[in-house]
């Protein structure tokens, strides 16, 4: 299933605030500004869950169509996230949106992800299968070199990077997308010294502020799982202050590197309470550190994929009273958090759009 291509670039302040005024029934903190000046929910819509078969793709096109319409205008998803299947279900669902006259392309802040070696629809029945897929594919074609490849399936290659923003953009049937995740790069440090990741990081910061330049995307930062949430002094622990560093020694103050994706919730708050981040030479939570170097932050596994959906203590109903679900309270500790511009949750069905969208109204 393929996106007709969509002629309008990405999201804009003027059509953003625009979105906001249209969902004046949701409450006055559920739209929040970032650091690249676009209005965004408080409550975005993930794509990562579920199965690469044509009723998960169908679910998700309702799912997102029917989020859009309901006041949510950030959506996750990611070149890699089943076989492609859900860039091009969130493609329909935006032009589907745009026809219904829902929103406008330039209201919808469209965020995708690369750094894992995509797949084609399907999952390789062997690995022997999937290794020739990256050789046909990838290896022969020279967009990846073996040597640029780790752990079999992940690159930071800038010629990989370009590639993957150019397949996006036609799955997703936009001309821009606005929000441009590396994703997961501490997964390099098992193959990698930490220079070499110095390295590899410079020279993909390079390539995204080129596609940035072009109109490609709007802004970039990085996905990450681990590397933002553990000890400052683990084998794949990554510096904000760093990062940050890399992206102004390509490009100098105007840099594009502006947003950071991180697991937040109540069970994994290390991005809260753990000091594990140097910044000007004394030692702060990521949230902190993200926050003064001018990073918007999205909060990814807010559900923890449905583990913090049910059964949570008594002591955090009772702190939440004015959520009827667990599922809602979850949400609400993630976008209580300061800093936090939008939390993630993974939605595939229109029932749970309209139970987590519902505690965010007046």
């Amino acid at each position: 299933m393929l996106p007709e291509k969509n002629q309008t670039a990405g999201a804009t302040p003027e059509h953003t605030a625009a979105y906001v005024q249209r969902h004046p029934g949701l409450a006055p903190d559920f739209f929040r500004a970032t650091t690249f000046e676009l209005n965004v929910s408080s409550l975005g819509i993930g794509t990562y869950l579920g199965e690469s078969t044509d009723a998960d793709d169908a679910a998700y096109v309702n799912s997102v169509r029917h989020a859009i319409a309901s006041g949510v205008n950030l959506i996750d998803t990611a070149i890699n996230y089943r076989c492609q299947r859900s860039e091009r279900a969130v493609g329909v669902a935006i032009r589907q949106a745009i026809e219904a006259g829902s929103a406008t392309r330039e209201a919808i802040v469209v965020c995708s992800k690369a750094g894992y070696i995509p797949l084609e629809l399907e999952l390789p029945r062997t690995r022997t299968e999937y290794q020739e897929y990256v050789r046909r594919n990838f290896l022969d074609t020279e967009i990846l070199r073996v040597e640029e490849i780790v752990a079999g399936g992940h690159s930071l290659a800038p010629r990989f990077l370009k590639y993957c923003i150019a397949k996006s953009r036609q799955n997703l049937g936009v001309r821009s997308i606005d929000v441009y995740y590396v994703h997961n790069p501490g997964q390099q440090l098992a193959d990698v010294s930490r220079e070499e990741l110095r390295v590899r990081l410079r020279a993909a910061f390079g390539s995204l502020e080129e596609a940035a330049t072009r109109g490609e995307i709007g802004v970039y930062g990085c996905a990450t799982w681990d590397e933002l949430r553990v000890p400052m002094d683990a084998p794949d622990h990554l510096s904000l202050e760093e990062l940050v560093g890399l992206a102004r020694d390509v490009a100098g103050d105007e840099h594009h590197f502006r947003v950071v994706q991180l697991p937040l919730n109540l069970a994994m708050t290390e991005a809260v309470r753990l000091e594990n981040q140097m910044l000007r030479g004394r030692c702060v939570s990521a949230l902190t550190a993200a926050s003064e170097l001018g990073l918007t932050v999205v909060a990814s596994a807010t559900l923890m994929q449905s583990k913090l959906a049910a059964n949570l203590p008594q002591a955090l109903r009772d702190a939440f009273a004015q959520c009827e679900t667990d599922a809602q309270r979850a949400i609400a500790f993630t976008r209580s958090l300061p800093v936090v511009a939008s939390a993630l949750v993974g939605m595939k069905r229109v029932e749970h759009v309209d139970e987590n969208v519902t505690a965010a109204h007046r």
